[in-house]
């Protein structure tokens, strides 16, 4: 092989192609090899430190989320026709599997009121960043306008993706708790690819959404930005669809369908658009047709990955590990059905303003914003967050994110982010009332007056 291509040895292959600087010429500083008992003690021990959402009662959110999955979800993803195959190349032996991306992709485009999803990509984050590529494939522009109140993850890859695009990323303010409308307005121009914006947004206030789309499109001018709504699926039973309010592309995670926190994934993405957009969506999109004989069939209609056309033409080269996840999260819709989603947004909405009105009373804890809200909501502490969700652990609740520590935008310094699921009581809520003030209280110097923060 050597031989074949023209160089002499290994290492002057090596010497060719890796620039000098970038080799490592000395061995990896790692420790020596363990015997395989010693390995696994050690790996248990590691194991033994991390605790589950089912050892501790859980506010933790920023898009994974402590719901219940039904024991269907279980039965129906294990099952080894969905479970072992890699991804359905052959249609004539694949129609279970084609059939699971068709019909998942209809209850996205359902919830999400667009007429077009695929199936599916990887999470929430790289699907915005796959929308804003959509986006410059469609209009050729160079400026991605979004929104400080998208998820800090989202942006952070978002940045990343848009670096190799040649793309500028522009950010725009919140005010009082949602994206500040005139700052939207005034950084959207006729070179804005896209314009990204949350619903609800990472503070959890319910953007009006309708209006930012409206504004990016007269901002924008003729043919204006793709607009896009990165969306919290469980809280389109309640809230309007972005496809109602004017959004091109919605995007999201899909944790929340059927799908654990399991130590952080996988997970899946959700991603739907308006029609023109078709032929730039990444991944694969499943169709039905009829066979010679009449009968009903799926195949794949829409294939865009490198693997299946030209290397420069593809818009993606993900999708087929989440299937699994996908599986999961059109189980567990189905387990709902349409009226389900709307009592379970109904119950969100029911216990998360109870949640916020109680903790929001505690002296040394304020409500960051006063806008709407679903089942997420962010606090201010007047006291030092990582101090007080120690000793809320400690008590065996864990009671948000540290927002700061998250983000680490000194503007989210002494915010908690609180979240919640059905699986929360009103006991439970009440608990961590208790657990929380007095965890705040003992973190205050002593003589400190008990007052409310400022904002």
């Amino acid at each position: 092989m050597l031989a074949a291509i023209g160089v002499g040895s290994l290492e002057e292959l090596f010497e060719r192609q890796i620039p000098s600087e970038l080799r490592l010429r000395e061995a990896l500083d790692l420790p020596p090899g363990k015997p395989e008992q010693e390995v696994f003690e050690h790996l248990r021990a590691l194991a033994g430190r991390n605790r589950s959402a089912e050892e501790q009662v859980s506010f933790l959110g920023a898009g994974m989320y402590d719901h219940y999955v039904p024991a269907v979800v279980d039965m129906l993803t294990e099952r080894s026709e969905f479970l072992t195959p890699y991804t359905p190349y052959q249609p004539e032996v694949a129609q279970g599997g084609l059939q699971v991306m068709f019909e998942y992709q209809t209850a996205i485009s359902e919830l999400t009121a667009l007429p077009v999803s695929n199936a599916s990509v990887y999470e929430g984050a790289s699907a915005v960043a796959a929308a804003a590529y959509m986006a410059k494939l469609h209009n050729g522009r160079s400026a991605i306008v979004v929104s400080e109140a998208l998820h800090p993850h989202s942006i952070e890859t978002l940045r990343t993706y848009a670096r190799g695009y040649g793309m500028e990323v522009r950010e725009v303010p919140t005010r009082e708790g949602v994206t500040d409308a005139q700052a939207w307005s005034r950084a959207i121009d006729a070179d804005t690819s896209a314009a990204i914006f949350a619903q609800p947004n990472f503070l959890g206030a319910v953007e009006d959404a309708a209006a930012l789309s409206e504004a990016a499109g007269s901002a924008g001018g003729k043919d204006g930005p793709v607009v896009v709504a990165q969306v919290d699926p469980i809280t389109l039973g309640v809230l309007a669809p972005p496809g109602a309010c004017g959004v091109d592309v919605a995007v999201g995670e899909g944790q929340p369908l059927g799908n654990r926190l399991d130590f952080g994934g996988p997970s899946f993405g959700l991603l739907a658009a308006r029609e023109e957009y078709l032929r730039r969506m990444p991944g694969r999109i499943a169709g039905a047709t009829t066979d010679l004989d009449g009968r009903r069939g799926f195949v794949l209609t829409l294939q865009t990955r490198e693997q299946h056309i030209r290397r420069e033409r593809a818009t993606s080269n993900i999708c087929t590990a989440q299937a699994l996840n996908a599986l999961a999260g059109v189980v567990y819709l189905g387990w709902l059905g349409r009226r389900g989603i709307v009592e379970l947004g109904e119950l969100l909405l029911a216990r998360t303003h109870y949640a916020r009105e109680l903790l929001a009373a505690i002296d040394g804890v304020e409500k960051l914003h006063e806008q709407p809200v679903v089942r997420e909501f962010a606090l201010r502490l007047d006291a030092d967050v990582d101090a007080v969700r120690r000793r809320c652990l400690h008590a065996g609740i864990n009671p948000g994110l540290d927002m700061h520590a998250f983000s680490g935008r000194e503007r989210d310094r002494g915010g908690l982010l609180v979240a919640l699921t059905e699986r929360r009581t009103r006991a439970e809520i009440d608990r961590f009332a208790e657990v929380l003030a007095a965890a705040i209280e003992a973190e205050r110097p002593a003589g400190a007056p008990a007052e409310k923060a400022l904002a």
